[in-house]
């Protein structure tokens, strides 16, 4: 048994190491489009005291939220205490973990959000998707906003695109679109009747459209390396042999194509309570 507990222990470590890597590294091919939606959110809520960044990961929004409000108190809450440790070491490495905290709890199994109860801006960025029962928890966090706060909900419709034409990368995220229907129903959803079922009452809603064309950042190419290796994982026993391997050997040249890109949308919800 022993053998086996250290098997998961790697095994988990290695999801969370993966999964880290490709947040970072979206973040840093799209830090043009956070710094946009930080703008966005900005104009709209105003400069709040306290935010609460709910499924936080790796820190990305965190920090963003930390550089736009630079008298903020931020609480950071995630279900992997891996990625809270990434994200600690961030904030102490960009001189803000005085005002970060960060929190582990799994928002499915709880009835509350740990140690906030007056929240003047609640963000939540490519998390609520994962909710096993969002408008739930979309009520608890509801009551976590002080009268008169926000949350903002940034949500993806789909994963990344990065070669325009290329039928195996089609056929890839076909096969993701059909598993997602029961796998992640939520992601690509339209927040607004959740939220308002909710309680909330929806402000506003702006879709942001990325479309990078060369010259890209210095890590696209890591990026659509990452991001097409863990759609291969996330395709086992959904494609064939014969895709599966091609899809390999795709993210293997994806780095030197010469036509990369990146193309994305994301969709962001202004709510209030």
């Amino acid at each position: 048994m022993a053998h086996d507990h250290r098997h998961h222990v790697h095994h988990e470590n290695e999801h969370h190491a993966g999964l880290a890597d490709i947040l970072d590294l979206d973040a840093e091919v799209l830090h043009e489009h956070l710094t946009e939606v930080m703008a966005w959110v900005h104009g709209r809520a105003g400069d709040p005291a306290t935010v609460l960044d709910l499924g936080a990961g790796t820190g990305a929004g965190t920090l963003a939220l930390a550089r736009r409000f630079p008298d903020a108190r931020i609480t950071a809450v995630d279900v992997s205490p891996q990625m809270l440790e990434y994200l600690r070491h961030k904030a102490h490495a960009a001189g803000v973990a005085g005002r970060i905290r960060t929190v582990e709890a799994d928002l499915d199994t709880r009835g509350d959000i740990p140690g906030e109860t007056s929240a003047d801006l609640v963000w939540a960025a490519n998390s609520l998707h994962h909710l096993a029962d969002p408008v739930g928890t979309l009520r608890t966090i509801r009551a976590a906003i002080r009268p008169g706060g926000h949350l903002v909900a940034l949500e993806m419709s789909a994963f990344p695109r990065f070669l325009p034409g290329d039928t195996l990368e089609a056929r890839c995220h076909a096969a993701v679109t059909e598993a997602r229907v029961s796998d992640m129903p939520h992601l690509g959803a339209d927040w607004a009747p959740l939220l308002r079922a909710a309680g909330f009452t929806v402000q506003d809603e702006h879709r942001f459209e990325i479309d990078l064309r060369p010259p890209l950042p210095e890590a696209t190419g890591r990026y659509a390396q990452a991001t097409l290796r863990r759609l291969r994982d996330g395709l086992e026993g959904r494609l064939s042999p014969e895709d599966l391997a091609a899809l390999e050997a795709l993210a293997e040249a994806v780095p030197h194509r010469a036509d990369l890109t990146v193309q994305a949308s994301r969709t962001a919800w202004l709510a209030t309570p």
